[in-house]
């Protein structure tokens, strides 16, 4: 019997400690010091050429008025030569057609005072006149973008967004198998290159595949800091770090809107809104890697060393139980990798297998898709509306900070679900009153579409830690992927949606109003998550909100079911007849009671990864 249980003990495994970071984050410091330095020296700057490489390319291809060239009238002024070779539109008394002239022979007219209406028309065939602009120039006009080639920017814009998929699949690897630093330094690097050679294009084409490079670096630029700013905050306020960097993005773009209006020339713009970013591989000594990322791959000095800097900025020390966790843990680490190699986890097919999980996937994935395209729709049509783009431009990237801060409050108050259809449909319905208004109403057409930018910004900032919530935790990482790159279809069709708004100013902001409405609609059959037991398993997926009914659609605050715990993914280890502790006086009070209000996609080693989420 005593060797039988000897022998027992010598072939039983040794059991792996239970160790993470978010663990060891609130005796070192959860938002300490070294976090607020990082943060807003390094990871805040670092999220700003995300939004100077999206949207700078508005302003290059600003339209320019433009007439068919007449060679045999170039000895007259431009508007004695405009006048007898062009004709009217019909309708306008002082526009002219733009891609047609008079089919004369000017030898034999002369000069004369007015134009024949009977003369034949005949196409622009020795190249275009343009309206010159006081230090100013365009693709457009260098190019000759006008006429037949009038959808080339829009093409060009296209290129930009197709570039985001394929950008977030390499420097995602990179980011995964190299580290966050260099990733990051080596997405910098793309989109300075691609800015730079966008400046130095000479056709069309070239300039194209310039704005495909640089689009590559789009989003990933953005999230890489972002997720180095999550990985070192405590749970508790990685909300918080959230809504700062969306802030951060959008105080960007306000500063992208100055330096439009100083500078016109688009080679120029080109160079002003990247080369300033070499300063920042000065963050090569100061930028720490990812102390998860590190464990990850076993390095551990390395990051025991960062983490005992952290620890000692913030005034704290490093404790030596958790320093021999980690040792213990990295002992264990290659046989449990090995093991877990072994262990075929649930893949994609185990979103659509089941019935309700289907449709949540449908749903989710349709909301992201509306959600997306809406907002960057929007965003690209500021410009167009309004008598100065600037300044539209401008106030459409004003409206989204109150709406970002209000959001925030509202969701652990209200829940996801009512916030995130109410500011969709009013989002859609604002954009669909500007159909019926006259023409000439230009104030009147961009308040309401300020009031829509401001509504779908709001949402944007629900639908991702809403599908976080909605995704059980073993296809967490899968679904959000899944959904953030069909959602990303829609940044490479809504240039051309945006390209209908040439014949009607208003005609695209219908589009977007109607697939706003569908969005939110849909919404409201998703099951709310506030204040409820989330799923872990594709199983408790599949019975998450399968009893759904039409009354807990119009329940627009959710009741409280369990208060004790701080996380939802730890109520099912509540147990009901014990006394929750009691907060001590000198407690920090939490920002936001639901820690998993931003659940990022995380790897087997519970490093976080990026995905394609603009």
């Amino acid at each position: 019997m005593a060797s039988e249980e000897r022998n027992h003990h010598q072939t039983k495994k040794p059991k792996q400690e239970n160790v993470d970071l978010d663990d060891l984050l609130p005796e070192v410091g959860e938002f300490g010091k070294y976090q607020k330095l990082l943060i807003w020296l390094v990871c805040l700057p670092a999220c700003i050429p995300c939004g100077f490489c999206a949207f700078n390319q508005l302003f290059m291809s600003d339209p320019v008025a433009h007439w068919c060239w007449v060679p045999e009238l170039s000895h007259l002024s431009v508007q004695l030569r405009r006048h007898l070779a062009i004709p009217l539109k019909a309708g306008y008394n002082n526009s002219w057609e733009e891609c047609i002239r008079y089919n004369a022979n000017w030898s034999e007219v002369g000069v004369v005072d007015h134009p024949d209406p009977t003369w034949p028309l005949e196409s622009c065939s020795d190249g275009w006149e343009f309206e010159k602009g006081q230090d100013s120039s365009s693709i457009v006009e260098d190019f000759e973008l006008v006429c037949g080639k009038d959808i080339y920017p829009t093409i060009g814009l296209a290129g930009l967004n197709l570039g985001g998929p394929i950008g977030v699949y390499i420097f995602g690897t990179i980011n995964d198998r190299m580290g966050r630093r260099l990733s990051f330094f080596l997405c910098l690097f793309v989109l300075i290159g691609g800015n730079v050679l966008t400046a130095l294009a000479t056709d069309f084409w070239t300039w194209a595949v310039a704005r495909f490079i640089a689009g590559l670096t789009i989003p990933a630029v953005y999230q890489i800091p972002f997720i180095i700013s999550l990985e070192l905050v405590g749970p508790n306020y990685r909300s918080f770090v959230t809504v700062l960097t969306c802030l951060s993005y959008t105080l960007g773009l306000v500063l992208l809107s100055l330096v439009t209006y100083l500078i016109r020339d688009w080679r120029l713009l080109a160079y002003i809104t990247s080369l300033p970013f070499l300063l920042y591989y000065l963050y090569w000594w100061f930028l720490p890697e990812s102390p998860r990322w590190l464990l990850a791959k076993g390095r551990l000095a390395e990051a025991l060393a960062i983490l005992e800097t952290l620890a000692r900025v913030n005034g704290n020390s490093l404790p030596e139980t958790f320093k021999h966790k980690l040792k213990c843990r990295m002992m264990l680490q290659r046989t449990l990798s090995e093991e877990r190699k072994l262990k075929k986890g649930p893949g994609v097919s185990s979103l659509c297998r089941t019935p309700n999980m289907r449709l949540k996937t449908t749903l989710i994935t349709l909301n992201w898709f509306a959600n997306e395209m809406v907002y960057v729709g929007l965003s690209y049509y500021g410009p167009a509306l309004g008598d100065d783009q600037y300044l539209s431009f401008l106030l459409s990237c004003l409206v989204e900070v109150p709406s970002y801060l209000l959001c925030w409050l509202l969701m652990d108050r209200c829940g996801r679900r009512w916030p995130l259809s109410l500011t969709m449909c009013l989002s859609g319905v604002t954009s669909l009153i500007t159909v019926l208004l006259p023409q000439d109403a230009v104030t009147l057409t961009l308040i309401l579409y300020l009031v829509s930018k401001a509504s779908i910004s709001a949402s944007f900032l629900i639908i991702y830690p809403f599908a976080g919530e909605l995704y059980p935790t073993e296809v967490r990482g899968l679904g959000i992927g899944l959904s953030a790159y069909i959602a990303g279809l829609g940044l490479i069709i809504i240039p051309f949606v945006n390209y209908l708004g040439r014949e009607l100013l208003a005609l695209p902001l219908a589009i977007l109003g109607i697939i706003s409405i569908i969005g939110g609609l849909s919404s409201l059959r998703l099951p709310e998550t506030l204040n409820s037991s989330l799923p872990q398993t594709v199983e408790e997926g599949e019975e998450f909100g399968k009893q759904w009914n039409i009354q807990e659609c119009f329940q627009c605050v959710p009741q409280p079911r369990i208060s004790s715990s701080s996380s939802y993914e730890d109520l099912d280890n509540v147990e009901m007849d014990t006394v929750p502790e009691l907060p001590t006086p000198n407690a920090k009070p939490r920002l936001v009671r639901q820690a998993s209000i931003l659940e990022t996609p995380l790897d087997s080693s519970g490093s976080m990864k990026i995905t394609y989420w603009f």
